[in-house]
């Protein structure tokens, strides 16, 4: 398993105090960059709506910015939320994208809408969608990347594109789902990791092959904050902790800059909530940054981890993703 383990990075193109939008989309293309340079895989992004510190609502634009500064690493959606979109849009969107970077470009898609309920009313979203909608959803846009004559209309650009999709979820709906249509499986577990080993064991024992892929494939999201100590490492988290802590308070905003003690300083249940959401999730030196990956890996079994990291400092997040790549090409010696 080692030798063919894989790492990617998600971004959610954090904008941080003090910085832009633009600012923030040049952070991710110089992230992007670094990622390719390290040997990543895949360079994701996700659609989130309304959010103040998160550039990449406009997701398939976003990844156009990154494809057009990059070569050779995948670009892709981890995930577009589908109950959002008519599927025929999507298909359109990257559709152009797979037009413009051939051979690059990943789709994963979720159910949840991104978004609180105002502002999903705001994007034309159907609130009382049943929950067979989604899947139907996936299947249309399967064949309208397909080409298929039987739906009588045709994606342009998107047809015969046939795009690879990746089913994402953090509950077991998304599990069987992918298992159902042989599908990769993304799992959220750099946020919601309570149901990983149930999600992760039903998807494996249901799986039916398809023709995009003939045997189970798991990538897991997974936090890595790593810098020459664990001291430093514990510093840089803690501007992601301040986003969860917020977006838990129903107070998100942009990213704030790292705080000594921070962790320490929250009331307990505060630090409960986080030791929940962060078992997915390794802080520290390049020697506990391993053992961290090493346990999850043993618990998951996961062919690819999607590495997240919102660090304050542009230049430690880029040290932080170096220092996991190295951690990677350890594991697979």
């Amino acid at each position: 398993m080692a030798g063919k383990l894989k790492f990617s990075i998600l971004d959610l193109s954090p904008v941080p105090q003090g910085a832009d939008v633009r600012q923030a989309l040049d952070r991710s293309l110089a992230l992007a960059q670094h990622g390719e340079a390290l040997g990543y895989k895949r360079f994701w992004m996700a659609e989130h709506h309304g959010m103040e510190g998160i550039a990449s609502a406009a997701t398939a634009v976003s990844l156009a910015h990154i494809g057009q500064g990059t070569k050779s690493i995948h670009i892709g959606a981890g995930g577009i939320m589908l109950p959002n979109h008519a599927p025929m849009v999507i298909a359109e969107q990257f559709g152009t994208l797979e037009a413009l970077f051939p051979g690059r470009v990943d789709l994963g898609l979720g159910r949840a809408p991104g978004s609180d309920q105002r502002t999903a009313q705001a994007l034309r979203r159907n609130l009382n969608s049943d929950a067979n909608e989604f899947p139907r959803d996936v299947i249309e846009l399967q064949a309208l990347l397909a080409g298929d004559e039987r739906l009588g209309i045709q994606a342009t650009p998107g047809q015969g594109t046939n795009i690879p999709l990746y089913i994402l979820g953090s509950s077991l709906f998304g599990a069987q789902l992918a298992a159902a249509l042989g599908l990769p499986y993304a799992f959220a577990s750099h946020f919601a990791p309570q149901m990983l080993d149930e999600a992760l064991s039903i998807y494996r024992r249901d799986f039916k092959p398809s023709d995009q892929l003939s045997e189970p494939y798991v990538l897991c999201g997974f936090n890595i904050f790593a810098a020459d100590s664990d001291e430093e490492a514990e510093y840089l988290s803690s501007s992601m902790m301040q986003s969860f802590v917020a977006l838990r308070t129903g107070n998100p905003g942009k990213m704030q800059p790292p705080v000594e003690g921070y962790r320490e300083s929250l009331p307990p249940q505060a630090q409960s909530m986080l030791g929940q959401v962060l078992q997915g999730t390794a802080i520290g030196s390049p020697d506990k940054v391993k053992q961290g990956v090493d346990r999850f890996l043993e618990r998951t079994g996961a062919d690819e981890l999607i590495i997240s990291g919102s660090i304050f400092d542009q230049a430690a997040r880029e040290k932080s993703y170096t220092i996991a790549a190295n951690v990677r090409d350890m594991i697979a010696a």
